[in-house]
């Protein structure tokens, strides 16, 4: 088992990796899922599987949540009404009707903070604002994390 507080060290540890769409390369680039999928490796070693091409449209509309079924395929769902716990796994619609397509993780719990990446700023952490709040539809441990 692996405790939270790792994968929160893990995270933090990409912090100032600049933004790179579709890239997975600590300090040398990164986009917000290239940063799960590093925290992934540094955990187990491997990657679970190589994502398709994707666009950097946040505004997606339509068409298949390949993020959120990727995420529910590797990840443990996390119900929405359990609390919120460092190291999880969190999944953002950034537009009404478009398709969820940016995650974080949850670094701190009061106040709520999350490690992300996104163009122009490379992997930081901020608050989970209420605005960023309202845009999360769902949340993910990583397996065997406790």
């Amino acid at each position: 088992m692996t405790a939270r507080s790792e994968v929160v060290f893990l995270a933090r540890a990409w912090i100032g990796t600049p933004y790179s769409h579709q890239a997975s390369c600590l300090q040398g680039g990164t986009d917000c899922l290239g940063l799960i999928r590093g925290i992934w490796r540094s955990l187990y070693g491997y990657e679970p599987e190589l994502p398709a091409p994707y666009s950097a449209d946040w505004a997606e509309a339509g068409g298949a949540e390949a993020l959120w079924q990727a995420a529910a395929r590797h990840l443990v769902p996390v119900q929405a009404n359990d609390p919120f716990r460092m190291g999880q796994v969190l999944l953002f619609r950034m537009k009404p009707r478009a398709v969820a397509k940016h995650v974080g993780l949850l670094s701190e719990r009061g106040p709520l903070r999350f490690i992300h990446a996104y163009g122009g700023h490379g992997v930081v952490e901020n608050a989970l604002s209420a605005p960023w709040r309202a845009r999360l539809v769902a949340r993910f441990d990583f397996p065997d994390v406790r």
